[in-house]
Formats: C-alpha cells, structure tokens, sequence
C-alpha cells in the first residue's frame, strides 16, 4: 500500500468509478459496499507515519466525494455527461433533480452561458451615454398672430432636435495591456454622423502609462493618437497628448500639454495648453472637501475666452443631496446654472439643472445616472430671458419630485411598515417549530442558523454617509432548515415567510453564520443567487473532523 501512496497520482482528475473500482453501471449496493471498505483501507487514524498519513487523508478524502456523487442519481447523471467539470458549474443544487439526461444538458449549458455572460460583464467595464435634445420653445416662444393662424396652435409643439449615443467596452489583453473599444452616433436636426475608435493602453509601472488611440469617422475622417502620463512627484503629474486627424481639409495636427499639482490635501491646481483648431491656454483651481467642493477656471484661447467659477455644497445625509451654482462669462456671452443633486438608489443618481445664458436662453437639463450608464436629457425652453421660462424650469422638477414623494415613496414607506409588522407576526408564529428544529438538529450536532441578516451592506470603504439597511431572517431560515440542509432557490428571497424587502430598486444580498457539525461558517450570497447549505465539502471535512473550506465565501 506504500508503494501505491507514494505514486505521483493527481486525484483531482482521477475517475470516480476507477477510484472506487466499481463498473460504470454500478448498483449503489455495490457502491456502499466498495466505499465501505476502502473507507476502512484509506483511514487517515490507520497511519502512523506522517507522509503515509497526510496521502491517506488525501485519497479518503477523494473517496468519499466520489462515493456522494455516485451515490446521488441527480450528481451522477451530471458527472456522466460532463464529468467533474459539469459539477463545478454554479446553480445544480436548486435545479429540479428528476431530469432526463437531454434535460440536463440543456440546464448545463444555460447555466455554463449565464457564468460566462457574468464573467465577460465583470471583464469587459462597459460604460454608456444616451442624450436626447428636446426643443420645447413652443411653450414660450410662440407670438400671438402665428398662434391664431397656426391650424391646432392651441397645442405646443415639441420636438426631439438631438440625439447622442455612446458606449465604449474594455478588454484586458496582459496585466499591464488593456484594449478600449468606443463608439458613437449623433443626430442634429436631421444631420448626423459617427465614430469608432480603438485605444490599447500599457502600464509601464507605477508612476505612469501610455496609450496609442487609431479612429475613424464619416465626417472628420481617420484619427491617431497618442497620450502619455507620467507621476513626477507624489504631489505632481503630467499628461501629454497629440493627434493626427485625416480630414477632407487635409491634414490637422493637434497637441496638449497638462500638469497637475496638490497645493493642500484637497486643493489641486491645472494648468493646460492646447494647440490645434481649438487653441487655448487654461488654468484652474480645484477645491474638494468632504462638505463642498469649488471650481475656479480662466481660459485664454480661440476662439473661446472665460472666467468660470462654480460651487457645491454637499449635505451629510444618507441620500448625500448636493446643491450647486456656477457662472461662466466669456466672448460667446454669459451663463447662470444652479440646480440640485440627489441619490435615489444605491446605484443611481437623478440631478436637475437650470441653466439661463445671454444669448443661449433657458433650458432645463434632467440627468440620471445608473451605475456605469448615463441618461441625459437637456430641455431647451426659450431662446429669450423669460422670467416665466425660469420660473417653470425651476419650480416643475421641484413640484414633480415633491408629488412622486408624497404620492409614491410616503405610501410606499407606510406599506413597508406595515409589510414589516406583519413579517414581525410571521416570525412570532414560527418560534415555536424553530425551537423544535433547533432540538433536533443540536441532538444530531447539525445545522443551526446562528444569525442571519438580509438587505443592502455597506463595505468599510463605502463612504461614511451610507448606512446599511438589514433585517433579522435568523428564525425564518432556521425554520426552512430540512434534514442538515438550506435549500434557496434562483429568486429574490423578498418573497421567501417572514421576510420583506427593506430596499426596493437596491442591490441586495444575505449574510449567514451557521454552525454544522460543530464548525462555525459564514456565507454571503447575492439576492437572486441559489443557495444550498452545508456544502459538500463541509460535509466531508465535518466526516472526518477535519476543518477545511472549499468556497471563498465561506469563513470559518
């Protein structure tokens, strides 16, 4: 037996039916039977010599797992078909188990897709804008002899003049070499055009990074590019950039040049120069601090000159509100723009902004961001300075939020108590079945639900201002506990006795500390993710009193 042990043998592709030598078409008499006695063969406690023993572990180990997947007609079926790689896929302990063998090769391959689109989302980053103009002078604009001889004048007219369309993807070639793939579409009262361009980027090494940018349109023609950052102190960097642009004009040449310098621990200063068709020396001061943040900004170029300065105040609330102003004066004429900012979600942002120019007009621009994607949607109202212009533009998104909030989130907040009053009742009347469970389980030393929370967590790096929104589920899960075993299917666990949901339209999940076999584990598994617990590998390690985990989740 010493010699077999000692055989470089990599058990991880070892065939189950060879290990446990038996025949393919094994009865599971046949199957307990040779189990059986290469458990009494293979035990670690039979081995005093440490290598002996540490290889017997390891081949008991392997022992045991094949025997539960042979054991399992539902496993065994998958492990025919695909072998130890099928069982590796995510999402076979919720699936029904009396499936033929053509039923579980199509789960298996909608589940293989559904990793593989998970993980090409993780890799690739995509990020998008979507801008839709709106012409809405009508409703201010409109002189009285053109509204009396207009057919239908009694309606204004409004029109969608504009349209923009972005999105750019990443595709990372080395650790040091990324690939950006980027397009877009734009449309302008009937005219339009696009561009797509390919950037690949190489980190040279902690202090900088270089990337070379090749592009192609319909209007300007084919582009090259190339930037270049560099970290020359802790407290300053450098950005250069040229390009070559191929246009119907010939050749077009254009270059920058921008440095950056820390003046305190939040004021930074830019200075920029710019040559090319837009040429223009800028210089700015940045100041952000955890309450506000100041912008001041003078340009000097053609054909473009300004003074901008701008301010943000950042109230310290859970929906981290923020209200802002800028003015900006120059050749073009001068604009006032102030508005407001707030979260409405964990991962979404609605922000409203008047803006009132000489002799741009006024217009309203409505923006919601949405994790990595963007909506705009700028609302011209008036190409003059009407005070009922700027009246409507600032008190419509104040008299619209303000109705959703007292007709939507104020209802919606009361019937969340009341779905968590009853909840409280559900669990109240489970008390008693859990008490029975938690008996029956300790007597057998198998699986207790420890605590349970449910709903949005906030990471130690998420900002101070974020609070978590969790609810207890120890005593529901612990009474859906059968037999050693949690079972949660592929859906939202909102739904699931003596839960609720304590964050509609946010990201959640649930947290788990559970003890099985006298360990102690803890999981952490996404809303909609199945879940199946103890798994098989606590099983096995619980069998044999040895303490080793098989997923990252899982803590001791």
């Amino acid at each position: 037996m010493a010699a077999s042990l000692d055989d470089d043998v990599d058990f991880n592709n070892q065939d189950y039916y060879s290990l446990l030598n038996v025949r393919k078409e094994a009865t599971l008499e046949e199957l307990k039977a040779s189990y059986r006695r290469l458990c009494m063969l293979y035990h670690p406690d039979k081995h005093r010599d440490p290598e002996l023993k540490i290889q017997a572990e390891q081949l008991f180990n392997q022992v045991h797992q094949a025997f539960e997947v042979l054991s399992d007609p539902h496993a065994r079926s998958i492990y025919d078909l695909f072998g130890k790689k099928g069982l590796e896929v995510e999402g076979w302990e919720v699936v029904e188990r009396k499936r033929t063998p053509a039923e579980i090769r199509e789960e298996y391959e909608r589940l293989q897709r559904e990793r593989e689109e998970r993980k090409l989302q993780q890799r690739t980053n995509p990020k998008g804008t979507i801008s839709v103009g709106v012409d809405a002078t009508d409703l201010f604009d409109r002189y009285d002899e053109d509204f009396e001889e207009t057919p239908g004048g009694g309606f204004p007219h409004l029109e969608i003049n504009k349209m923009h369309i972005s999105q750019s993807i990443e595709a990372p070639l080395t650790n040091s070499d990324t690939a950006v793939l980027s397009g877009s579409l734009s449309t302008h009262n009937g005219n339009g055009g696009g561009n797509i361009n390919m950037t690949v980027r190489r980190v040279t090494s902690a202090q900088g990074w270089g990337e070379v940018e090749f592009g192609a349109g319909d209007i300007l023609g084919p582009l090259i590019g190339l930037k270049v950052f560099r970290n020359i102190t802790q407290r300053c960097f450098l950005t250069a950039q040229c390009g070559l642009q191929f246009s119907p004009r010939g050749l077009r040449p254009s270059c920058s040049l921008m440095t950056a310098r820390h003046l305190d621990q939040n004021t930074m200063g830019y200075l920029q120069w710019r040559w090319g068709p837009t040429s223009a020396m800028t210089t700015s001061v940045v100041r952000d601090t955890k309450s506000s943040h100041f912008t001041l900004a003078v340009q000097l170029g053609v054909p473009h000159s300004y003074l901008m300065m701008s301010y943000q105040y950042k109230f310290q609330d859970e929906d981290q509100t923020k209200v802002k102003g800028s003015v900006k004066t120059g050749w073009f004429g001068t604009v006032l723009e102030y508005g407001a900012e707030r979260k409405i979600s964990r991962h979404s942002v609605l922000s409203a902004t008047v803006s009132v120019g000489v002799p741009q007009g006024v217009t309203l621009k409505i923006k919601l961001a949405r994790a990595s994607q963007t909506y705009l949607f700028p609302v011209h109202l008036t190409d003059q300075l009407l005070p009922s212009a700027v009246f409507y533009a600032t008190a419509g998104p104040l008299l619209v939020y303000m109705a959703v909030h007292k007709l939507v989130i104020i209802p919606y907040t009361r019937a969340q108590k009341e779905e968590s009053a009853s909840s409280f009742l559900q669990v109240l009347l489970m008390q008693e079945s859990v008490r029975r469970i938690i008996e029956a389980e300790e007597s057998k030393m198998g699986l207790i639900i420890l605590n349970a929370w449910y709903g949005k967590f906030v990471s130690e790096t998420s900002q101070k201002q974020e609070k978590s929104k969790v609810i207890d589920v120890t005593v529901p899960l612990q009474c859906l506990v059968k037999d050693s075993k949690l079972i949660l299917t592929e859906t939202s666990k909102a739904g699931l006795p003596g839960f609720y949901d304590p964050c509609v339209g946010e990201e959640k999940g649930l947290k788990l500390l559970y003890q099985f076999r006298g360990v102690m584990h803890q999981v952490i598994s996404a809303d909609t993710e199945p879940l199946r617990i103890p798994k098989q590998c606590e099983k096995a390690a619980a069998s044999k009193h040895v303490k080793f985990f098989c997923h990252p989740s899982i803590l001791k």
